[in-house]
């Protein structure tokens, strides 16, 4: 893999990041312009073959998540794994601060992530949760969310390796937000190869009568109708 850490921050510095935070403010998702060119997607997606470098293998099936498989990495990430992370927690950490103060909650994220995460590993949240995700035709995500503990970093990315109407149809992602005292609000995103998706990990503060409330949130994806997508995803938090 040619393209550097530099290469790599500048990607995700060149994003306008207003307009993402206030898309997220909106909606609770938001697409980035492309982080990673579409031979690296390749290269990425690849990856999943080498057994040394994952800890787990999940079949959702099995769990009833859905229907697919994905992969947790190890502590030992990649390159472009742990340089895409370490590149977007600074993004996301303004928006996670701002979410906290209209909800009136603690920001216990510090501006390092390497210290972050040794508070997750202090207590007990030590395993990687860094994910290659897999979907052939037929599968499919359950609803849920990505928690794996009490430390919780509000945000989270997900960036296609494939690309859709080539590569597979269908698989579009899902984000279901529970508004207070309504219906839920379903929105549907399709992921571009090398585009990152930024979605709400658990709840996101939506303006209500009595000021900021809670929305919870829960992501998905729709059934893959053909082909193959894969897709790469970014956890700011480990898991216990």
């Amino acid at each position: 893999m040619t393209t550097t850490a530099r290469a790599r921050r500048e990607a995700v510095d060149a994003a306008d990041w207003t307009a993402l935070a206030a898309e997220l403010d909106a909606h609770g998702c938001a697409l980035t312009p492309r982080l990673i060119d579409p031979a690296e997607c390749r290269e990425v997606a690849e990856l999943y073959g080498d057994d040394t470098l994952f800890r787990s293998t999940v079949d959702m099936a099995r769990h009833r998540f859905g229907s697919g498989r994905y992969r947790y990495f190890t502590h030992e990430l990649p390159h472009p794994v742990a340089e895409l992370r370490a590149a977007l927690y600074p993004r996301l950490l303004t928006v996670a601060r701002d979410w906290a103060a209209r909800l009136g909650r603690p920001a216990p994220w510090p501006d390092s992530l390497e210290e972050w995460l040794e508070q997750c590993h202090a207590a007990g949240q030590s395993r990687s949760a860094q994910i290659l995700l897999r979907y052939e035709e037929g599968d499919w995500n359950a609803l849920h969310r990505d928690l794996f503990g009490d430390m919780i970093f509000p945000l989270q990315v997900v960036i296609g390796l494939d690309e859709p109407g080539t590569d597979y149809t269908g698989g579009e992602f899902l984000l279901v937000e529970q508004r207070p005292r309504a219906q839920s609000r379903g929105t549907s995103t399709v992921l571009r190869q090398g585009h990152g998706l930024i979605f709400t990990t658990r709840d996101r503060p939506v303006r209500s009568a009595r000021g900021w409330s809670a929305g919870p949130v829960r992501h998905g994806v729709s059934t893959v109708r053909s082909g193959l997508r894969r897709s790469l995803g970014l956890v700011f938090h480990d898991a216990s």
